[in-house]
């Protein structure tokens, strides 16, 4: 018996590794075709050689939105499964605290009273962070620490950031700043730029690599709150420290990208799915998950069509059945 269960876990880590070695040979194969595929087409050969339209174009162009695609897709996988383990549920995603709907209200006000990509970015990352801190606060009042409290102030938080969101769209000039609102909100990496991407890259690692710390507190936090104190986890503060790192992870993404919808939900729910548990393995698989979903959107968003696409179009093609299918599975299971 001893040792069927010894085989069975030997046989889960190896199964465990495969998919990640899998994963990363996807990653860097992704990585690799974001820095060469798009409308203007680059070569090796061009690019080695010295050819100055191509390096151009190589450096200011693809290689910084390459690196956003690989680091903000890993981020938001990484952030979702965060989430997804500590509401215990497999359809929560960084936008259920309002991350998402804080980030457009943040990004509509610096287009309407700022200029500059920069002050755009700024403005939605502190409107994300807003939203988090006013969502923690509202389920603070709860004395009763119920996750269910924290998503109920999450939704209270989304429905004043959409309506902020409207007053300012109100406000906006139509021909000019509501276009930008609007194709701020739909999500892409076509602005990103070398310049503007360090400190936001550098959150995003710093925050990605806090919640890997944080593996084992979450695990705990997913269980019942009596039981997380039993085990000598303060679980209010606690909870405060993951879901803030998380949300400063998903707002340093969406403050370059614009709204990228779904990426939170699907890769952390298909990790799990493969390796069957909440390890750091899956966390990890999760990221990268994420990470190949949102380069191969990019490229999609970029070589399908003769003009560039929001890159949600793809990532909601894939992740709107996707969230049927899980709706339709619990509706199943109850």
């Amino acid at each position: 018996m001893r040792n069927t269960t010894v085989s069975n876990q030997s046989s889960h880590t190896m199964r465990n590794r495969t998919y990640l070695f899998i994963g990363v040979i996807f990653l860097i194969i992704l990585f690799f075709a974001g820095l060469f595929i798009g409308k203007y087409p680059l070569s090796i050969s061009g690019v080695l050689g010295g050819d100055q339209y191509q390096v151009r174009i190589f450096w200011t162009l693809r290689f910084s939105r390459t690196v956003v695609g690989l680091v903000g897709g890993f981020a938001l996988g990484i952030s979702g499964f965060v989430f997804q383990l500590l509401f215990r549920n497999p359809l929560a995603s960084p936008d259920i605290i309002g991350v998402s709907s804080g980030a457009s209200a943040g990004a509509a006000f610096g287009i309407l009273f700022f200029s500059g990509v920069l002050s755009v970015s700024a403005c939605a990352f502190s409107g994300a962070l807003i939203a988090v801190v006013l969502a923690i606060l509202l389920s603070g009042l709860d004395r009763s620490d119920s996750k269910a409290t924290v998503i109920l102030a999450g939704i209270a938080v989304h429905s004043l950031a959409q309506t902020v969101l409207m007053v300012l769209k109100s406000m906006a000039d139509p021909e000019k700043q509501l276009a930008s609102i609007e194709y701020w909100i739909m999500g892409s990496l076509s602005g990103v730029k070398s310049e503007t991407i360090m400190v936001n890259i550098i959150i995003c690692i710093f925050c990605v690599l806090l919640l890997f710390l944080l593996h084992r507190q979450c695990l705990l936090l997913s269980q019942e709150e009596a039981e997380a104190r039993m085990l000598g986890v303060s679980v209010q503060k606690m909870r405060f420290l993951v879901l803030v790192t998380a949300t400063m992870a998903v707002s340093s993404v969406v403050s370059m990208t614009g709204l990228i919808s779904f990426i939170g939900l699907i890769a952390p729910h298909s990790a799990r799915r493969l390796t069957k548990d909440n390890s750091v393995k899956t966390m990890f698989l999760a990221g990268i998950i994420g990470g190949c979903l949102l380069l191969l959107a990019d490229i999609l968003a970029r070589s399908v069509a003769q003009t560039e696409l929001p890159v949600s179009i793809f990532t909601s093609l894939i992740g709107a059945p996707f969230l049927i299918y899980l709706i339709f599975r619990r509706r199943h299971q109850i």
